[in-house]
């Protein structure tokens, strides 16, 4: 029962965290193909 309990408070939360990941990712992606442009930019 508590391990149902926990399990299910668990699955609330997670697509909050789900979202902030794609974030991260698709950040993470344009950085990455940005990155040749940032450089030379910086350098």
């Amino acid at each position: 029962m508590e391990f149902k309990r926990k399990f299910g408070r668990k699955k609330e939360a997670k697509p909050k965290r789900g979202l902030f990941l794609v974030l991260l990712l698709a950040v993470a992606l344009i950085l990455w193909f940005k990155a040749e442009a940032l450089m030379n930019a910086l350098f």
